[in-house]
């Protein structure tokens, strides 16, 4: 069978591996047009956003006032969430309440860079460190179906957001999303189409798979997460890192100065079989590299040229001997033999089709697209 062509966008460096891309008759695609279009105008690179920045930090401590917290932060260590953090209270005066979940997948200089913010800060975080057994055996289960791999942890993250909302009565839930990084999602051609917060999904691929319900995991529900809280409960979830300018350099030289943070070398390489998935599995199992979408949103908002971004994807997120090594690590730590991983990595996806919601959360998405409430790429 004759090999397909992969075709490359004359803009950035977002490709033809995503299925879904569509190039114009000049080579540009799809994603560049939305960002100009869409995303840019309102962004304006952080500029032009001053007063809604004033009022939103006055409204949050408004929110607070007689409370030991004002607002709500998960930090996963990450470049995003950390400078979320450093911005919340060193230069808005804000008083998050800090957690983060342990779900046994920490790196070492992870949880250095999370040692080093919090004794810097003098802010007590809350480690919320999950059981390992379930979370053990949901990772297997879903390496058995082949899809949503960061999803064990990915929906803990966000129902232990919406948990400790409701629980502590927050009002306002600090997000670190930002245009600057991140404008461009994963494409939605190289999943299963399924949604980290459906609960429906998530507990069907433990069913088939061999997997029981665990029973001190935390749940939610797309209802839960994207109408209860926000609509009826009256918690919002904030974007702030969206006002001001901002780029990753900036991000992690402040970081670095002012807590000897250590970059990951990658988005998400704070976790380590995020880093295994991102930078091994999936681009030697799918021909998926992340790097695209990522590299992508730095061209678009000018951090980085397209020349540059094509040359750093010229080489593998990680060496073979780096990858082999976490391969064994992998299977070590599940307690599976390799060739066990192995298996899974050869058979891939399994086909079969799983409960979901999906219809509601994608119906939810063009919602809050048209409403101008999304301003992230989702294709």
């Amino acid at each position: 069978m004759k090999k397909m062509e992969i075709k490359v966008c004359k803009h950035c460096v977002m490709n033809t591996t995503d299925t879904n891309l569509v190039l114009d008759e000049n080579g540009v695609c799809d994603r560049c047009h939305d960002f100009e279009e869409r995303i840019l105008p309102w962004w304006n690179h952080g500029k032009g956003h001053e007063e809604e920045l004033r009022k939103l930090i006055i409204d949050i401590k408004k929110s607070g006032e007689g409370k030991e917290y004002d607002c709500l932060l998960g930090l996963s260590g990450g470049l995003d969430s950390s400078y979320m953090l450093h911005l919340a209270v060193k230069e808005w005066g804000l008083r998050p309440f800090v957690f983060h979940i342990d779900c046994g997948w920490d790196l070492p200089v992870t949880v250095d860079n999370l040692k080093k913010m919090e004794a810097k800060m003098d802010i007590k975080f809350h480690n919320e460190i999950l059981d390992w057994e379930e979370m053990r055996q949901m990772q297997i289960a879903f390496f058995k179906a082949g899809i949503g791999l960061d999803v064990p942890q990915d929906h803990c993250f966000v129902a232990m957001v919406d948990h400790f909302a409701q629980k502590m009565g927050i009002k306002y839930i600090l997000n670190g999303f930002n245009v600057a990084t991140e404008a461009v999602a994963d494409p939605a051609s190289w999943g299963s189409g399924y949604q980290t917060a459906d609960k429906t999904f998530v507990q069907d691929v433990l069913c088939k798979n061999g997997c029981p319900i665990p029973k001190h995991y935390v749940w939610t529900t797309g209802f839960k997460h994207k109408f209860w809280l926000p609509y009826v409960k009256g918690v919002k979830t904030v974007q702030p890192l969206n006002l001001i300018p901002l780029t990753k350099k900036q991000m992690v030289d402040t970081l670095a100065k002012e807590y000897g943070y250590v970059a990951y070398g990658q988005k998400h390489f704070e976790d380590e079989i995020t880093k295994f998935v991102e930078g091994y599995w999936n681009p030697k199992r799918y021909g998926q590299d992340i790097r695209m979408a990522w590299n992508s949103s730095l061209v678009m908002t000018g951090q980085m040229t397209r020349e540059d971004a094509l040359k750093e994807m010229e080489q593998p997120p990680l060496t073979e001997e780096e990858g082999q090594k976490m391969f064994k690590d992998i299977a070590k730590k599940l307690q599976i033999s390799e060739a066990e991983l192995q298996s899974y990595f050869d058979k891939g996806y399994d086909g079969r089709k799983y409960k979901n919601n999906t219809w509601a959360f994608n119906l939810g998405i063009k919602l809050y697209t048209m409403l101008g409430l999304d301003h992230r790429i989702r294709k």
